[in-house]
């Protein structure tokens, strides 16, 4: 077999059965405001849990507070680069009968919903996101373990999405 015969008979796509995010696949990233969203929220947890171990450090001034805050603060810094990796990692893909989901960085996850076992579409933004104007879809199936969310949309292409997978679901006439 030459060379070139060779390279054609090799399959095309992911190699590694362990990578469950097929190249085949045209994904849509979330909005990178989804960042800030995440961020502000750990900036709010980190400044309550914060304050209350330097008012105890204060009050009883115990080395362990000192050890608590600086476990916080390295808290911190390890969650920020998390934070940016993990928003980078979720992503959609619709194809004809399904759409796919992915997200996690150690632990990846990739989510197959096919249109035909969705039973309703919800599209929910709360005030943090709606103040980075970003809108969560929300996919609930038969099964409550098989639920799919796509974070960090637009409010318009979240609009676009949901009324898309209503439409799909009802052409398969089995969910929605």
């Amino acid at each position: 077999m030459t060379e070139g015969q060779q390279a054609a008979a090799e399959p095309v796509g992911p190699t590694d059965p362990l990578e469950p995010w097929p190249d085949t696949v045209s994904w849509q990233p979330v909005s990178r405001d989804l960042i800030w969203v995440e961020l502000v929220q750990l900036g709010v947890t980190m400044v309550v849990l914060i304050g209350g171990v330097a008012i105890g450090w204060a009050l009883v001034g115990h080395w362990l507070f000192g050890l608590a805050m600086a476990g916080l603060l390295l808290l911190l810094g390890w969650r920020i680069p998390v934070i940016i990796r993990a928003v980078r990692a979720w992503g959609y893909a619709e194809r004809d009968n399904d759409l796919l989901v992915r997200h996690g960085l150690l632990v990846r996850r990739l989510s197959i919903v096919p249109y035909a076992r969705m039973q309703f579409v919800d599209v929910t933004a709360g005030p943090l996101e709606r103040a980075f104007n970003l809108a969560t879809v929300q996919l609930h199936t038969a099964a409550a373990a098989s639920d799919a969310r796509v974070p960090g949309l637009r409010p318009a292409e979240a609009a676009r999405l949901r009324d898309r997978l209503t439409a799909l679901g009802e052409d398969r006439a089995e969910g929605l």
